[in-house]
């Protein structure tokens, strides 16, 4: 069982949704705007990290400053809003999402202003407390900063929360405020990274769910 006072941080892409294809086809479509090499999915999965522009300098071979990372990151928005409506809800989220007992919140590095009427589109609203996006023109930064101030507007304490990602930055933004993660293989990180990063993986999100459960009730003993 899930104890009341307890929090769940859910990320997007990645997680709840599943556009691993879509995101990979839209880096591809940013590396080859500089000709650059085009990356596999498996090799996307192994390589990618945050901050995304140091991904992206490892792939083409080249330092990536702000201003290069802002025009690819402009080209890998564009190639990504035009293949969006083919992405679907990963298989169990809903599932997923009915099985938690605690609250639970959205927590994305996807511009805020889409991601809300996307989240609202797939019905998902109603199941969250609070969803935030990304507040900025340009992506790519790591999470942790951005969770600090998503549960300082929801009042929770950052000790009774678990994110549930695909990333190993999704871990350290909730190692940062105090909290637990369980990390999901079906995103864009190479599972064989996420099971030696030592935190709870799940491969499915119903699995997930109860990892994050078990993570709480145990950290409450």
């Amino acid at each position: 069982m899930t104890p009341a006072h307890s929090h769940l941080v859910w990320d997007w892409n990645g997680t709840l949704l599943n556009d691993l294809s879509l995101v990979v086809a839209a880096t591809n479509a940013a590396f080859a705007s500089v000709g650059g090499p085009t990356v596999t999915l498996d090799e996307h999965r192994t390589r990618f990290r945050r901050p995304i522009a140091d991904y992206y300098a490892e792939v083409l071979g080249q330092a990536v400053d702000d201003d290069a990372f802002g025009r690819l990151d402009r080209i890998f928005h564009d190639a990504y809003r035009d293949g969006l409506t083919t992405c679907e809800l990963a298989a169990d989220a809903q599932t997923a999402m009915a099985a938690w007992e605690g609250s639970q919140s959205l927590l994305s590095m996807w511009f805020h202003e889409e991601l809300v009427p996307t989240v609202h589109t797939f019905g998902l609203t109603g199941h969250f407390a609070r969803v935030d996006g990304l507040r900025a023109a340009v992506g790519g930064d790591r999470k942790a900063e951005s969770l600090r101030r998503h549960l300082a507007e929801l009042g929770v304490d950052g000790s009774t929360v678990v994110l549930i990602g695909d990333s190993i930055d999704d871990a350290d933004a909730a190692l940062a405020v105090g909290g637990r993660a369980v990390l999901y293989t079906g995103g864009f990180t190479d599972p064989a990274r996420l099971r030696a990063s030592g935190h709870p993986v799940a491969d499915t999100l119903t699995d997930a769910v109860a990892l994050a459960a078990r993570e709480v009730s145990s950290a409450g003993r």
